[in-house]
C-alpha cells in the first residue's frame, strides 16, 4: 500500500501544478503582455515538441530500462523551472521561454510516471487512487491556494509542493527494468495500438471540451449564477474522487479489457443527460461528469500497460500523452464549429458531440480484429 500511496501522491502534486500554474496564474499573467493567440500557439507548439521528444527519449529509455531515472530527472527539472519562473516575472519573454521548457519537461515526467505502473500487480487500484488524489489536489489548489497566492510566490510554493509530492515515487517505487530495442516504424505499423490510441482520443475530445466549456454551458443553457456553477463543478470533483477508486477496483476485479469499453457508453450517456436533464437535477449531471472523467483517466493508462509490450511502455505512453494534449485543441475547435452550425444551440451541439465516443467505440471494436 505504501507504493500505491507514493504513486498516487505524484498525481496530487501534478494536478496542483496544472490547476495553479497552467490554468490560472501564468495564462492571466502572460496575456497581459502578449497577444493571447501568440500564447496559445506557443503553448500548442510545446505539445508537439514534447511528443517528438518523448518518442525519442522513450525509445532510449525502453532500450536501457532507465524509466525511473527519466521520471526523476524530468520531475526535478519541472520543479526547478517552475521555481525559476518566480525570478523572471519582470521579463515576459524570458518567462514564456522558461514556461515552455517547463511544459515540455512536465510532459516527459508524466510519460515516465505512467510507465511506473509496471510496478504494481493491482494496476487499476494504483491508477484509480492516483486519479482520486489528483481531484483532491485540484480542489485544494483552487479552493484554498488560488485565493491567497500571487506572483511570484505562487511559483516558489507550487514548485516546492510539486517536488515534495513527487519525492515518494522517487524514493519508494522501483525501476521497471524490462528492456527492448524499440522500432518506431513498427509501433506506427501496430494497427491495434494506433486504433486504440485513436479510440482514446475520441473520448478525450469530449472530456477536455467538457472541462473547458462546462461553466459557459451551464450559464448559457440553464442561467446558473457563478455560485451555483461552482457547486456543480465541485460535485463533479466528488464524482471524480469516488470514480477513481471505483474504476480502479473494478478494473482489477473484472479485468481492464471488460471495463475499458464502458467509457464509450458513459460519455454517450452523459451527453444525452446533459441535453435533456431538467435544471433542478443538473447536480446529478455534475457528479456523473466527474465519474466519467475518472473512468477515462484511470482505465486508459492501465489498458495500455496491460495490452501492449511492457518493455516499450515509455514510448507507448508518449502516444497516450499526445491524445490528452491534442484533444485540448481539436475538441474546442469542433465545439466552436458545432455552435456555429447550430446557431449557438448549446444543447444540440452537446448532443452532436456524442459522435466522438460512438466513433471511438467503432474504432475500438475494429481494433480487436488485429492481434497484439
Amino acid at each position: 500500500m505504501k507504493k500505491i500511496l507514493a504513486f498516487s501522491l505524484f498525481d496530487t502534486g501534478e494536478t496542483i501544478l496544472g490547476a495553479l500554474i497552467y490554468s490560472v496564474f501564468f495564462p492571466l499573467y502572460i496575456t497581459k503582455h502578449i497577444d493571447p493567440k501568440v500564447y496559445s500557439w506557443v503553448y500548442s507548439l510545446t505539445f508537439l515538441i514534447s511528443f517528438l521528444f518523448a518518442l525519442h527519449i522513450g525509445k532510449y529509455t525502453d532500450k536501457t530500462g532507465k524509466r525511473k531515472e527519466g521520471f526523476v530527472i524530468f520531475a526535478t527539472t519541472t520543479a526547478f523551472l517552475c521555481f525559476l519562473l518566480g525570478f523572471t516575472s519582470h521579463n515576459p519573454f524570458v518567462s514564456l521561454m522558461i514556461f515552455s521548457l517547463m511544459s515540455i519537461s512536465h510532459q516527459q515526467s508524466f510519460v515516465f510516471y505512467n510507465s511506473l505502473l509496471l510496478n504494481f500487480d493491482t494496476k487499476g487500484l494504483a491508477s484509480g487512487l492516483g486519479v482520486s488524489f489528483g481531484y483532491v489536489g485540484s480542489a485544494i489548489a483552487l479552493i484554498f491556494f488560488a485565493k491567497v497566492l500571487s506572483i511570484p510566490d505562487v511559483y516558489f510554493i507550487t514548485a516546492l509542493i510539486f517536488f515534495l509530492f513527487a519525492l515518494p515515487s522517487m524514493i519508494f517505487l522501483k525501476n521497471p527494468s524490462k528492456t527492448n530495442t524499440v522500432n518506431l516504424r513498427e509501433i506506427f505499423k501496430d494497427k491495434r495500438f494506433i486504433l486504440t490510441i485513436i479510440s482514446i482520443l475520441s473520448l478525450t475530445e469530449v472530456a477536455n471540451t467538457l472541462i473547458a466549456m462546462m461553466s459557459i454551458y451551464l450559464k448559457n443553457v440553464f442561467g446558473f449564477e457563478d455560485v451555483e456553477i461552482y457547486k456543480i463543478i465541485g460535485l463533479s470533483a466528488v464524482g471524480g474522487i469516488f470514480g477513481g477508486i471505483f474504476w480502479g477496483i473494478v478494473s482489477d476485479k473484472f479485468t481492464v479489457n471488460r471495463i475499458f469499453p464502458i467509457g464509450f457508453f458513459l460519455w454517450v450517456g452523459f451527453l444525452i443527460i446533459l441535453t435533456f436533464i431538467p435544471k433542478n437535477l443538473v447536480l446529478i449531471a455534475g457528479f456523473f461528469a466527474g465519474f466519467s472523467l475518472a473512468h477515462l483517466w484511470t482505465v486508459s493508462r492501465v489498458y495500455i500497460v496491460s495490452h501492449f509490450p511492457q518493455e516499450e511502455i515509455a514510448t507507448r505512453m508518449s502516444f497516450l500523452s499526445l491524445t490528452e494534449r491534442l484533444a485540448s485543441t481539436t475538441g474546442l475547435f469542433v465545439w466552436g464549429l458545432l455552435l456555429w452550425i447550430t446557431s449557438d444551440n448549446y444543447k444540440l451541439s452537446a448532443l452532436l458531440m456524442a459522435v466522438f465516443p460512438l466513433f471511438g467505440l467503432v474504432v475500438f471494436l475494429y481494433s480487436k480484429r488485429f492481434s497484439i
